[in-house]
């Protein structure tokens, strides 16, 4: 997948940040302005089964970004188990080329981050273009790592780095742990006394 913010500017539009609305996945009348933002902006090729797999299993996870009526930018996510963690993922990020660079690409994705923290997500990860240097650094920006680079990766040949934010766990204070550990020998103290 490819979640990035690619290539160089068109001539930018002229508007305020407040004029644009963003939205959260809303049913299939948002799908084809999902795909033809995709379509025309990023490098990977990919079949409508793609794009509802996404949509219809994390319909939570993806907004898009409308200014006048028109849909400018969207990100689609997803989340699941993967490993030991519940990680999600940010799969797709496309804001056309004359509104970048004004923070919408940023609100798109701190919307899905956002939601996936409350759901649970333990990290958040993607894949971008080496040569991508606006995505890059956006998600550097958002506090991303890069945890690996993919030799490769892109239908087209390029490289990619797969990002990765770790949300903070809670840190839990050594007299609780120690009170859960007491606890626990009771237990099992109590409970193999009853089973003589």
């Amino acid at each position: 997948m490819e979640a990035g913010v690619s290539g160089e500017g068109d001539e930018k539009v002229d508007f305020e940040l407040p004029e644009i609305k963003y939205v959260c996945y809303g049913g299939e009348h948002h799908l084809p302005l999902i795909m033809s933002l995709v379509d025309q902006e990023l490098s990977e090729p990919y079949s409508i089964f793609t794009y509802r797999y996404f949509v219809y299993l994390w319909p939570q996870l993806s907004f898009l970004a409308f200014h006048k009526e028109k849909c400018v930018g969207t990100v689609v996510c997803k989340m699941g188990e993967h490993r030991s963690t519940v990680r999600g993922y940010i799969a797709m990020l496309v804001v056309i080329k004359p509104y970048r660079g004004k923070g919408i690409a940023t609100e798109l994705v701190s919307r899905s981050i956002r939601v996936m923290q409350e759901s649970g997500c333990d990290e958040v990860a993607l894949e971008a273009e080496v040569t991508n240097k606006g995505a890059l650094a956006l998600y550097g920006r958002l506090g991303f790592i890069r945890a690996k680079r993919l030799f490769r990766y892109y239908l087209n040949g390029v490289d990619a780095f797969r990002l990765k934010l770790l949300f903070p766990q809670p840190q839990i204070h050594p007299t609780l742990l120690q009170a859960a550990q007491e606890n626990s020998i009771q237990i099992s103290s109590e409970t193999s006394k009853e089973s003589h």
